[in-house]
């Protein structure tokens, strides 16, 4: 019922029992420097499908730092002390643009409002010409309408090409125009030259500026920028999403938005897990300390699965695997199963058993793990991103952790002690 064809493997860990462990062990050391680089990824977005219309717009909006999808926001005492917080942001290399009620003063006014009362020296007397001629008439417009036509058609001739086609297809509308009746030109009219009016005035307009202070800005925009009472607001945008948040809150403390509340939200769950880390491993501790009765045997049971989730994590990095909101839950999971793994081996070899590579016992595990990973490595064939790293990090761990049971756990324990007869009932039956 065992693997017959895994006695091989049994002879070898027995013989170089010793090697196997401190290689197992060296590597896994040599390895950690691996887990400075391990990421946490904080972006909810990641964890959503990029397909889906909403988060497919989203993200090709946030792709400008303009639309402030990234902001930092930072309330400052004073529009003084905004400005000094801006100075210091804005030398930083993470940060794109800082911006105050400042920033909506613009720069170099003396110059730029002599060069527009120059342009409004040269075209003023095209805009507010001192005599207008009366409107036209309607047979004066049509009149218009058929001589431009007729041009158009003598300048298109028997040319080819689009500048061509598109001079005879708007020769061919205008006739069209000049045929019908007054109401419909009464109508193009206002659909032309109304616009042409209201975009007239707004040229007359710009050519009369006045100098811009904090103090002209219309009020409904000065009020995103600084409160009745004084306070004022710094706006941070990133150039780059990685380290940004730090970077800012190495300045200033008081800073929130978007991509902070994302920050503490991922160092939040990061805390969590571990305080529920070490919370899991001391109670499994307790409970096998309750079981065993052995502080070498919870030792040989809790170091291999120290060795499965140090070994998966260092695995993510290699692979580009961060955790996240979603798949971080395996890593709990990782503990219980794994501790279920090994005190099997632990009770076996407890009661004198050899050969455990080969044994029954490693085929229980082995299904057992495979029935564990179909349930939970099939989410990786999921459509949601979220969903499919959590299948991908379970299946991970769960080779991880059936690696360590059967091929280190062995190792590490040894030839077994005399079978513990009278301790085996009450043993056997706690389990």
């Amino acid at each position: 019922m065992g693997f017959a064809a895994l006695a091989p493997v049994d002879r070898f860990l027995t013989r170089y029992r010793i090697s196997v462990v401190v290689t197992t062990i060296l590597l896994v050391v040599l390895a950690s420097p691996l887990l400075v680089f391990l990421r946490f990824d904080f972006n909810p977005l990641h964890l959503r499908n990029p397909a889906t219309p909403s988060v497919a717009t989203f993200l090709e909006l946030r792709k400008d730092p303009q639309t402030g999808a990234n902001a930092i926001e930072i309330m400052a005492p004073t529009l003084d002390a905004a400005t000094s917080i801006e100075q210091k942001l804005s030398s930083l290399p993470q940060v794109s643009r800082t911006a105050t009620l400042n920033s909506l003063v613009p720069a170099d006014q003396e110059q730029k409002l002599t060069l527009i009362q120059q342009a409004a020296d040269t075209i003023g007397a095209a805009l507010d010409p001192p005599t207008v001629k009366p409107p036209p008439t309607d047979q004066e417009n049509v009149a218009a309408l058929s001589s431009t036509a007729e041009r158009l058609l003598k300048i298109a001739g028997d040319k080819q090409g689009p500048g061509a086609d598109a001079a005879r297809k708007l020769s061919e509308l205008l006739t069209q125009l000049a045929g019908s009746d007054r109401g419909l030109r009464w109508q193009f009219e206002a659909a032309v030259v109304e616009p042409l009016r209201i975009s007239l005035g707004h040229l007359r307009s710009a050519l009369e500026p006045q100098p811009v202070t904090t103090q002209t800005i219309p009020a409904d925009l000065a009020r995103l920028w600084v409160t009745a009472n004084g306070r004022a607001r710094v706006q941070v945008l990133p150039r780059v999403i990685r380290d940004f948040v730090t970077a800012v809150l190495a300045v200033s403390r008081d800073a929130t938005g978007p991509a902070v509340l994302l920050y503490e939200a991922g160092n939040t769950v990061v805390g969590a897990f571990i305080e529920a880390g070490i919370f899991a491993l001391a109670t499994i501790a307790i409970l096998l300390w309750m079981a065993l009765r052995r502080m070498v045997d919870v030792l040989l049971t809790l170091v291999p699965l120290l060795v499965a989730a140090v070994v998966t994590l260092e695995l993510c990095v290699a692979i580009d695997l961060p955790l996240n909101f979603a798949n971080i839950i395996a890593l709990p999971l990782l503990l219980g199963v794994g501790v279920a793994f090994k005190i099997y081996y632990i009770m076996a070899w407890r009661s004198g058993k050899t050969a455990l590579v080969q044994s029954t016992l490693t085929r229980a595990v082995i299904f057992s793990a495979l029935a564990t990973a179909t349930a939970f490595g099939s989410l990786w064939l999921s459509s949601d991103p979220g969903t499919s790293s959590m299948g991908k990090l379970m299946a991970l761990a769960l080779t991880c952790t059936m690696a360590a049971a059967v091929l280190f756990q062995p190792a590490l324990m040894g030839p077994p002690r005399s079978p513990m007869r009278r301790a085996q009932p009450a043993l056997q039956f706690q389990l």
